[in-house]
C-alpha cells in the first residue's frame, strides 16, 4: 500500500519540533546568538533597569538549577573549530523551560533587539541530548537562519 499526501503531511505535523529563540543577525564570531546571550550582552554594557537586572539574575539562577550546561558534561561542546555553529534547541517537552522565555523576550523588545523564535524537526547533527534539550551543529552554514519561524519577535 503506497503513502500519500496527506499521510505524508500527518507524519510530518507530528515530527518533534524543537525550539530556539536566537538573533537573526550573526554575532562577530558568526554565530547566532541565542536569547540568553542576549540579554546577558545587554547586562554587561550596562543597558538594563533595576527591574529587568532583577529579573535576569533571578530567570538564570532559576535556568542553571532547573537544567544541565552541556558545557559542564561535554566542555568541547561549544568549541568552534570541534563543533562549529553549535547551538542549543529546547525540546518540545521541555514546557516549564519555556514557559520563562517570555520574560527574556520582554526585555528584548524594550531594548529594540530582535529575537526570532525558530521551530525544526531537524536543526542539524545532535552532539549532545538531555530530556530537555539538544545542542546541534547545523547540517549547513545558512540552516539555522533557514528555519526562521514567521513570527518572530522583536
Amino acid at each position: 500500500m503506497g503513502t500519500t499526501d496527506s499521510d505524508r503531511d500527518r507524519d510530518r505535523d507530528s515530527e518533534v519540533q524543537y525550539v530556539r529563540f536566537q538573533s537573526p543577525h550573526r554575532n562577530s564570531r558568526g554565530h547566532f546568538t541565542g536569547v540568553f546571550g542576549l540579554v546577558n550582552n545587554l547586562a554587561r554594557e550596562g543597558r538594563l533597569s533595576d527591574e529587568q537586572e532583577t529579573f535576569r539574575r533571578g530567570g538564570n539562577r532559576w535556568y542553571d538549577a532547573a537544567y544541565t550546561d552541556p558545557s559542564t558534561v561535554d566542555p568541547h561542546v561549544y568549541d568552534d573549530e570541534i563543533n562549529p555553529g553549535a547551538a542549543a534547541w529546547f525540546k518540545p517537552s521541555a514546557t516549564h523551560l519555556l514557559a520563562r522565555v517570555s520574560g527574556y523576550l520582554e526585555i528584548l523588545s524594550s531594548h529594540g533587539v530582535d529575537c526570532r523564535a525558530l521551530r525544526s524537526a531537524d536543526p542539524g547533527r545532535v552532539i549532545y541530548e538531555d530530556d530537555v534539550q539538544i545542542v546541534v551543529v547545523p547540517h549547513a552554514p545558512e540552516a539555522t537562519a533557514a528555519h526562521e519561524n514567521s513570527h518572530g519577535r522583536k
